[in-house]
């Protein structure tokens, strides 16, 4: 009887195990419904306004209120993982989060919606970076591609799922079930976690950085704030920059406190001084400012200029998404195999030519060409995303993997909102009515969109310098630090 060749003990290495597969899907499976949150409430706001008998200046907290104290806590994962040990914080994370789902669906005052939207964030905002460094920690380097395929799924898919979802349950449902849909997958997230997750062992040596914590924590919150508020007013309006300014003053000084202290900071910022991870966190801040650029344009343009519902301009979304999975079907093995650098500028040139058509937008341009380059933005964000992502965590030692993938996170909000309302500025100051102007809608949207190849052809830099070798095979998950 003849027998297999047994694969080279290198590839038998860099093969993905059964616990490494059961650690990822645990893992996505819980940071789907924290990161869908992010999104799928914006399309009820016009519903809520209504059942809750409130201004949307007031429902409008919902949103900022939960963004908000994502940031709050991201700094805070790092140090909670080392400190507590992953597996218990990502447990006590979980609950928190479907704690918060079940009151907001509960919610009987705009009020009481945005306290348990707080709630929410609270718990949701550790769950993204704690679940990319402990899947960082278990890959080991050879690896790191194709897991980072995994968990970096959700991410890229809730800026468009999310509005599809929520359309549909406010249309045919109730407005409630934005949240209580969290109630079965963050149970199963929880029970699967509790038997599957390698417990680790607390380092009770670890102190917290209080001085940090207390620049850092409220610096990105009021940056944040005030970035939120410029896409309404402007960068220079009164309503944006003293949050802005005050925001960047408390980084600032938090920057200087990390480098100075002979302690261990909250966000260790000497691994800027890995080349690989600078110019992959620098990758990423400009990628998300020009994805979330862009899905913040995209619905409106839709909407105004298409005349499309709100579930028609979800659903006009799918084709970037379609393109992500593509993507992330070839890259992760790609990565794995050819090094980071090739794989990101190539995907930077895609994202470039599927932008140029919005960029040039007029009233005669076809939903097919514009459906197309969705699907070509969908595989050029995805190309670059995951090599980026695993870049950033090839060449650090695992027990930097925690603070390194909280400063990640910071980096891909900063990113996101800076986008979000450069793109909001220009729109708002654009010719958007086409009637006093003389101008057509598209026009003011075409412009904005240059503005979207912008932020993506800056990333053409980074991607530059991201490591061009291929990862060392890595060891199995058994032999992994515990710590994962």
């Amino acid at each position: 009887m003849n027998r297999p060749t047994p694969a080279p003990a290198a590839e038998q290495d860099a093969r993905i195990d059964g616990p490494l597969w059961w650690l990822c899907g645990v893992l996505v499976l819980g940071a789907v419904t924290t990161l869908l949150d992010g999104t799928i409430v914006n399309v009820a706001i016009d519903a809520l306004t209504h059942e809750l008998d409130a201004p949307l200046d007031s429902i409008q907290w919902s949103v900022t209120g939960y963004l908000l104290a994502l940031s709050l806590v991201v700094p805070l994962a790092g140090w909670a993982m080392e400190r507590f040990g992953a597996k218990r914080v990502w447990l006590a994370a979980q609950f928190l989060f479907l704690a918060g789902s079940v009151l907001s669906g509960l919610a009987w005052s705009v009020e009481s919606l945005v306290f348990f939207r707080v709630i929410q964030g609270l718990g949701g905002g550790m769950v993204m970076p704690m679940a990319q460094a402990m899947l960082a920690r278990a890959a080991g380097p050879a690896r790191l591609g194709r897991v980072m395929a995994v968990v970096s799924v959700p991410a890229m898919l809730a800026p468009i799922v999310g509005p599809v979802i929520g359309g549909f349950f406010v249309d045919q449902l109730n407005w409630r079930w934005i949240f209580f849909i969290n109630i079965p997958i963050g149970l199963a997230a929880i029970v699967l976690a509790w038997i599957k997750l390698p417990a680790d062992r607390p380092q009770a040596d670890h102190r917290l950085d209080v001085r940090g914590l207390l620049l850092l924590s409220p610096g990105l919150a009021l940056l944040l704030y005030g970035l939120a508020e410029a896409g309404s007013g402007g960068f220079t309006d009164a309503g944006s920059l003293p949050w802005t300014l005050a925001g960047a003053a408390l980084l600032t000084g938090f920057a200087v406190h990390a480098l100075r202290t002979s302690g261990t900071p909250l966000i260790d910022l000497r691994l800027f001084a890995d080349r690989g991870y600078s110019a992959a966190v620098v990758a990423q801040f400009t990628l998300n400012a020009a994805v979330f650029g862009a899905m913040f344009l995209l619905p409106l343009y839709f909407q105004l200029d298409r005349g499309a519902t709100v579930l028609e301009a979800g659903l006009m979304l799918a084709p970037q998404g379609v393109g992500y999975v593509i993507a992330m079907a070839v890259v992760g093995k790609a990565t794995d195999k050819l090094g980071a650098g090739p794989l990101a500028l190539t995907g930077v040139l895609i994202t470039l030519l599927g932008t140029l058509p919005f960029a040039l937008l007029d009233n005669g341009t076809s939903e097919a060409l514009l459906a197309a380059a969705m699907v070509a933005r969908g595989i050029g964000v995805g190309v670059v995303t995951l090599p980026s992502l695993a870049a950033a965590y090839r060449s650090l030692a695992p027990a930097a993997m925690p603070r390194a993938s909280s400063a990640m996170n910071i980096f891909q909000r900063l990113g996101g909102s800076v986008g979000t309302a450069a793109v909001a500025v220009v729109l708002q100051n654009g010719p958007t009515d086409g009637k006093a102007s003389g101008a057509p809608l598209s026009e003011a949207f075409g412009t904005s969109f240059w503005w979207v190849f912008g932020f993506t052809a800056v990333t053409l830099l980074p991607a530059l310098l991201l490591p061009r070798t291929v990862p060392a095979p890595a060891k199995p998950l058994a032999d992994a630090p515990a710590a994962a």
